[in-house]
């Protein structure tokens, strides 16, 4: 049985240490690529990611064919240039459902989580740019009895 504590002090000595940050792994295919799904919206992503010249392929076109407004390529490159990564991954991913903006954020979600899976060391980084939260705004649902999700209908006593 352990021992009778006497003093105060002796009790500061059983202190335990502090718990040290979990250890991540580099998660591969067979291929030397890392995945990762990303969501926001109805939009689904799912991006893989190798070493490469920075080329990014969505849904078997290029990124500027695909997204053709720059707000929506600049989305995508941000956690790229984050982590001071940009030009050096290829990307292709596959992208369904929602529009261009959500799969824009899809996109982004998927591509930061397979950075953290290729270089677990960005980790720390992507989480704080916000890279690896999925945004779980989604639409409101229609209520009955009214016109959309909160409006009501035109109220007139005549």
């Amino acid at each position: 049985m352990a021992e009778t504590m006497q003093s105060l002090d002796q009790l500061a000595t059983l202190k335990p240490a502090a718990p040290e940050a979990p250890k991540y792994e580099q998660k591969l295919d067979k291929q030397g690529r890392a995945y990762a799904t990303g969501k926001r919206k109805n939009a689904v992503a799912r991006v893989w990611v190798k070493p490469g010249s920075g080329k990014i392929i969505v849904n078997t076109r290029p990124v500027e064919v695909f997204f053709a407004r720059p707000v929506l390529r600049m989305l995508i490159q941000q956690p790229l240039v984050a982590s001071n990564r940009a030009g050096q991954y290829d990307v292709i991913c596959s992208v369904s459902g929602g529009g261009l903006s959500g799969q824009a954020g899809a996109v982004r979600h998927g591509l930061s989580k397979a950075l953290t899976h290729y270089e677990p060391d960005l980790r720390g980084v992507l989480k704080r740019g916000g890279f690896l939260t999925r945004d779980s705004r989604v639409v409101e649902r229609k209520k009955y009895g009214r016109a959309k999700a909160r409006r009501s209908f035109q109220f007139s006593k005549r």
